[in-house]
């Protein structure tokens, strides 16, 4: 297994319960294909450089993820479905 550091941005107008809520569905999702949930960083509401779909701030949480690349692209796969999430983006990180 690898490790993982994977950030999602989600919209501005749902309540910080929902962002829980998708955190902890994605959390299944990982543990479920295979893989296990480091730390999890929840950055709040911030301001985005540019405009996304309508969008001036929105949620940033940064998850830290081992799990084989199967997982990844479920986890993907269940982002790309779900219009609350606005942006995503996971990045391999090499192990010490």
């Amino acid at each position: 297994m690898a490790l993982y550091e994977h950030i999602f941005l989600a919209r501005q107008d749902i309540a910080p319960q929902q962002i829980d809520e998708l955190l902890e569905t994605y959390k299944g999702v990982i543990e479920a294909n295979g893989g296990k949930v480091g730390r999890v960083e929840n950055w709040g509401l911030r301001s985005l450089a540019y405009r996304i779909r309508k969008n001036r701030k929105a949620y940033y949480v940064l998850i830290n993820i081992d799990a084989p690349a199967s997982t990844i692209a479920e986890l993907e796969r269940q982002m790309r479905i779900n219009e609350d999430i606005l942006r995503y983006m996971t990045v391999r990180v090499e192990k010490q």
